[in-house]
Formats: C-alpha cells, structure tokens, sequence
C-alpha cells in the first residue's frame, strides 16, 4: 500500500488513479467533474492548487490541505464527490460502462478510485519542481502521446507556468511557495 497520509497545510505530490485503470477520464465530461470539485474546495478555503494534470486514468495534483472537510479528509470528500457525480453520469449515459466499476462491498455498489493514492510531501523547491516536471510532461510520454506540446494539453496547468494563461482561477503559483 503507497503513503496517502497528508499533513494539513504542507505541499503534497498527489496522485489518484481510476479502478483498474480504466480510461474513464477520456471523457471530458469527467474532467470537469475533477475540474468542478477542485474550484469547490477551493473556493471554500480547504485546498489550494499549485499544478494539476488530469490524464484518461488517473490525476496528479501539487496541492495544500489547509483543513479537512467537516468529519472527512479534504482528499477524501474529493474522491466521494468525484465518485458520485462519475456514477450519476453513467447510471444516466452509459450503463454498461458502469458495471465495470461494481463491487460488492457493504458500504458500497460502485469504485471508481483505486484505494492507493499516492501522497509525497514537497520538503524542497527541487523535489517540488521536478514534480510540477513530470506532471506537465506526462501527456507527452511514449504511453500516451496525447499532445506534442504540454501547453496544448487542455485539463493540465503547464499553460499557466510555461505562458501565464489563467485557464483555471484557482491556481496558485508554486515558485511564489519556495
């Protein structure tokens, strides 16, 4: 099982993945699902985020809990609300695609976030900006080859570091926390 504790108000690497690695996230409509509860929890005061990529299978996110969410992790509430809302959609669009996500589990019918997300503390500028690196350069890598460039990749951060295009209002800017 991979670390996913995080300190409140510390900058994290995080990463989530879709169960099984289904490429549920090819569809933009679940983006912006991602998209919506992130501006939420922003807006509510509980996150802030520093860069973002969200890729067919899973996300990775440079963020800062500031508090948890009532009883519930914030990471926690952002998986059920995504959860939620991805089985909504489907129950409504696509049936047989949400079968692909059923478990027979007692608090639960449906998963749709793998149960090991990956959570690294961000101690240093170097290991910070490696991170931001690599999740700016993920849709370019020989797997995926989604884009040429990272700024033409939409659900990502890069045009916000590489050409200060403000896509996404609730970014932060990472080099002004180092």
């Amino acid at each position: 099982m991979r670390k996913s504790y995080i300190e409140l108000h510390n900058i994290y690497f995080w990463t989530a993945a879709i169960n099984k690695w289904h490429n549920l996230l090819l569809d933009d409509r679940y983006k912006e699902i991602i998209i919506e509860s992130l501006k939420n929890l922003t807006n509510a005061g509980k996150i802030d985020i520093f860069a973002f990529i969200i890729m067919p299978n899973h996300i990775h996110l440079i963020w800062r809990i500031n508090e948890n969410n009532g009883k519930e992790t914030t990471q926690g509430s952002f998986l059920k609300y995504t959860a939620h809302e991805f089985k909504k959609l489907l129950k409504k669009d696509d049936q047989k695609q949400l079968s692909k996500y059923f478990v027979n589990a007692a608090n639960k019918k449906y998963e749709f976030w793998q149960r090991d997300s990956l959570a690294i503390h961000l101690y240093t500028d170097e290991v910070a900006f490696q991170k931001l690196d690599y999740i700016h350069d993920n849709p370019l890598s020989e797997y995926w080859q989604l884009v040429s460039d990272p700024c033409d990749y939409k659900y990502s951060s890069a045009a916000f570091y590489e050409k200060e295009i403000k896509n996404f209002p609730f970014l932060k800017d990472l080099r002004d926390e180092f």
